[in-house]
């Protein structure tokens, strides 16, 4: 919720051409306890100085010569591009007042100034506009979490299925290759029955900033679950590429770790699939590098598969 605090901490603009109405006006934001407030008497720097600044509120003045308030609004549309202009308009001029909210004001202060209305209004348009900017944050927050793994940080199953999309529709209209390697950790549950699962999380955040830093930037590292990862490299030159960049991802992750003053070893098993060679399609690709991934498992673990053949029948990813 929004507070006093942040509203008296809220940054305003003060446009006027009238030097004394500045004045006025600064005075009475600072008696009530307003601390950020930048003004000028040029409209002409108005739309510069909210885009450096991304001011919570501006009080525009609507007849200034010139350069008038309608054409201010008209210049601060093209930065705010979600439509909201956080203006409160200042008018001596009735009829301009409709025009105002026409043209993007949120509300007016009509002159001359009724003290204690124009506080009213500054302040409940400041609530309203923090506000406003407070439900934005939460809602990239909350789209950021619907699409990455919140112990990690990496990208979740769902985004990673959209990277993968990608990756395989630049391939294919490219026609050149890219690969899905599926990553298992070997012996992760010894780590998590004999130092915690603390020990456990840690290791897998430092495993995760490992992989990051062992693949290209435009490859997708993500995390399905558990000890579970998944690598989706964007576009190889050869086919060929891939065994490097996965014999590169084992060492990385079989190097000691450091946590809780216990060094810790652990090793990996990874399962690899290429386009289009072991599919075509997200499912179906995925589905190929589970399956080599098995195999690794099965046949003494840190070492890596690549994908025999495309999967017969697909029963789903694992």
């Amino acid at each position: 919720m929004i507070n006093a605090d942040d509203i008296l901490d809220a940054s305003i603009l003060l446009v006027d051409d009238q030097e004394a109405n500045v004045q006025l006006l600064e005075q009475m934001l600072h008696e009530i306890g307003y601390q950020c407030i930048t003004s000028t008497t040029d409209p002409h720097t108005v739309c510069a100085l909210h885009r450096e600044n991304r001011y919570d509120l501006i009080l525009l003045d609507l007849q200034m010569p010139g350069m008038d308030g309608f054409r201010v609004m008209e210049g601060l549309k093209e930065i705010e591009t979600d439509g909201y202009l956080p203006v409160l308009a200042i008018t001596a001029q009735p009829d301009h007042k409709l025009r105002a909210l026409t043209s993007g004001a949120k509300d007016f202060i009509a002159k001359p100034f009724e003290l204690m209305e124009a506080k009213v209004r500054i302040h409940n348009m400041l609530e309203v506009r923090l506000l406003y900017k407070q439900l934005e944050h939460y809602s990239h927050a909350l789209e950021s979490l619907a699409l990455h793994d919140t112990l990690t940080g990496l990208p979740n199953r769902r985004l990673l299925f959209d990277r993968l999309a990608l990756s395989i529709a630049h391939a294919r209209r490219n026609r050149c290759t890219m690969a899905v390697m599926y990553l298992d950790l070997d012996g992760f549950k010894q780590v998590n029955d004999t130092l915690g699962h603390d020990a456990g999380d840690t290791l897998l955040r430092m495993v995760a900033d490992r992989l990051v830093a062992a693949v290209r930037q435009e490859d997708t590292v993500a995390r399905m679950g558990g000890d579970e990862f998944v690598i989706a490299l964007w576009e190889l030159s050869h086919a060929d590429d891939v065994v490097k960049l996965v014999s590169k991802v084992i060492r990385t992750v079989s190097q000691p770790y450091s946590i809780q003053g216990r060094v810790v070893r652990i090793t990996a098993s990874v399962g690899v699939g290429i386009y289009p060679t072991h599919g075509e399609e997200v499912e179906t690709l995925m589905k190929s590098a589970d399956l080599a991934l098995y195999e690794a498992k099965c046949t003494g673990k840190n070492d890596y598969r690549i994908a025999a053949h495309r999967p017969v029948a697909m029963a789903g990813v694992t």
